[in-house]
C-alpha cells in the first residue's frame, strides 16, 4: 500500500521477523484507502508488551500505556505507538473498559472498534484485512458502527460525538441504525470529560461538512452545550434576519475560516439573544446587549470544555465584540487594532463578516469587511503606530518633563496616541514632546 512511511514499515518488518503478527490499523488505513494523508499511524501486534520491548531492545522504548498494551518506540526518530491485540471488558461507567485483556488474534481486536471504516488493518503479508465491510462503506460514503450501535455507544458515549465528527470531516452519511442510536443515547455524553468532548467538537466544527452535521444533529450538540437548544427554531422576528437563530448560527460557523477558536466563537456568538430579547410596539424584536450576554454565558461553557485561560480569552473577546463598530477609515481601524491587538483584529473582522453573511440578503455587505481587512493590512505593512508600545515617547519621557507617575500619566500618553492615530501629530519623539508642552 502506497503512502506508508519507511519507519512504519521498519516497525512492521521487525515484529514480523521476530515471529509476531503486526499491522497498521484504524484511521490510517481508512485515510490511505481514501487517498488522504494520515495524521498518524497506529500499529497493532500479536506481541505482548514485554515481547515488543524485546524486539526493540536496541531502541528507545517508552511504556506510554503499558496496562492497555501500548508501548511507544522511537523509530527513525519518530515515536510509533505499538499496541497488543486486546479485548475490552465491560464499560460500567460508559467511558472506559473495566478491564483489558490481551489477545493473540486480530479479529478480536477489530471487533471492539467503533466504526467499520476504522476497523481495518493492513500488513505486507495479508494485505487489507476488512472483516466488517469498511471498504464498501467508504465507497458508499456511509458511517456505520461495528456490531450493535447501541452497545458501541453505551460502551463509550464519546463515540456518538466521534460519529458526528467523522460525518463532518469525511462527508459521510450516518447509516440509520447508527443515527438512531446516537440520537437515543446522546444524553450519556454527560458522562464524558470536558477535555474529550472538546477535542471531538473542535474537529467537528472545523470539518468541511460541519454545517450539514450541525443542522442534522442539534440535539446531540445540545447534549454537549445545552445553551444552543433554545436557538433551534427560534424566530428572530427582526427585518435584518430571514433565518431562525440556530440556522443563522450554523451559517455563521460555515462562513468562518476553519479555525477551531473562530468557529467555537461563531457557535456561541448569539447564545445570549433569547435572554435579552425585547419587542417594540410594532412587533419587531431587538437584542440590545446580546453580545455581552453571550460572552457571559460562553464563559462557563468554555470552562466546562477545559479551555485554557488564554484560549478562552480569545474566544470570549470575539463573542463579546462581534457587534463592535469599526468604520471604513484608517483611524477607526487603527483604534480597533489598538483595542484588540493585531491578530484578534483580523479574527474579529472574519467573525463579523461571517455573522453578516447569515443575515437577510439586503443587509449582506462582504465588501465592507474585506475593506476593513485591506485597511488593517495596509496599516501594519506601513508600520503605523497603533499602541502605546509603539508610541515614540513613554512614561519616562513625560516624567522627565515634570509629569508625575499615575493615572494622569497614562491618560496623557493615550491622548498623544489619539493625536498620532488621528493624524494631528507624527509619531516622532520631538513632535510628541512639542505637542505635550503645547497642551500641558
Amino acid at each position: 500500500m502506497k503512502g506508508i512511511p519507511e519507519n512504519i514499515i521498519n516497525v512492521l518488518d521487525r515484529l514480523h521477523a521476530a515471529g509476531h503478527e503486526a499491522y497498521i490499523v484504524g484511521g490510517c488505513v481508512r485515510d490511505l484507502l481514501m487517498g488522504r494523508v494520515p495524521g498518524d499511524f497506529d500499529v497493532c501486534t500479536s506481541a505482548l508488551p514485554e515481547e515488543t520491548e524485546r524486539v526493540f531492545s536496541g531502541e528507545r522504548v517508552i511504556e506510554t500505556g503499558i496496562k492497555h498494551g501500548t508501548v511507544t518506540v522511537l523509530s527513525g526518530g519518530t515515536p510509533v505507538e505499538i499496541t497488543t491485540f486486546r479485548v475490552d471488558g465491560h464499560y460500567s461507567d460508559g467511558r472506559h473498559p473495566d478491564s483489558v485483556s490481551f489477545s493473540r488474534t486480530l479479529s478480536e481486536d477489530l471487533a471492539r472498534r467503533d466504526f467499520t471504516v476504522n476497523a481495518m488493518a493492513w500488513s505486507k503479508q495479508s494485505g487489507i484485512v476488512d472483516l466488517y465491510g469498511g471498504r464498501t462503506d467508504i465507497e458508499s460514503g456511509v458511517l456505520r458502527c461495528v456490531g450493535d450501535p447501541e452497545q458501541r455507544f453505551s460502551e463509550d458515549a464519546l463515540r456518538i460525538l466521534r460519529a458526528l465528527r467523522f460525518a463532518a470531516t469525511l462527508g459521510f452519511e450516518i447509516e440509520p441504525r447508527t443515527d438512531s442510536a446516537a440520537r437515543k443515547l446522546c444524553g450519556t455524553l454527560s458522562l464524558v470529560s470536558g477535555e474529550r468532548k472538546r477535542v471531538e467538537l473542535e474537529k467537528l466544527l472545523t470539518g468541511e461538512h460541519a454545517g450539514t452535521v450541525l443542522r442534522s444533529y442539534p440535539e446531540v450538540l445540545g447534549a454537549v452545550i445545552p445553551d444552543v437548544l433554545p436557538m433551534v427554531g427560534y424566530d428572530q422576528e427582526n427585518y435584518h434576519h430571514i433565518y431562525d437563530l440556530y440556522e443563522h448560527t450554523v451559517i455563521t460557523v460555515e462562513n468562518c475560516p476553519q479555525d477551531a477558536g473562530l468557529r467555537i466563537a461563531a457557535l456561541l456568538h448569539d447564545i445570549g439573544k433569547p435572554a435579552v430579547r425585547v419587542t417594540d410596539q410594532d412587533g419587531i424584536a431587538h437584542y440590545w446587549g446580546h453580545e455581552k450576554k453571550s460572552a457571559e454565558m460562553a464563559g462557563p461553557i468554555l470552562r466546562a470544555l477545559r479551555y485554557s485561560n488564554a484560549e478562552a480569552f480569545r474566544i470570549l473577546m470575539l463573542v463579546e465584540h462581534h457587534w463592535t463598530d469599526i468604520r471604513e477609515t484608517e483611524p477607526s481601524v487603527r483604534r480597533a487594532i489598538r483595542d484588540f491587538g493585531r491578530d484578534l483584529y483580523f479574527d474579529l473582522v472574519c467573525l463579523m463578516k461571517a455573522d453578516n453573511a447569515s443575515k437577510a440578503p439586503d443587509y449582506v455587505i462582504p465588501e465592507f469587511y474585506d475593506h476593513l481587512r485591506t485597511i488593517g493590512s495596509s496599516v501594519l505593512e506601513r508600520g503605523l503606530c497603533c499602541s502605546l508600545k509603539e508610541l515614540a515617547v513613554d512614561g519616562n519621557d513625560l516624567i522627565a518633563l515634570g509629569m508625575k507617575p499615575g493615572r494622569d500619566l497614562r491618560q496623557k500618553l493615550e491622548r498623544l496616541l489619539d493625536a498620532v492615530i488621528d493624524g494631528e501629530c507624527e509619531n516622532r519623539k520631538e513632535d510628541l514632546i512639542m505637542l505635550y508642552r503645547k497642551n500641558g
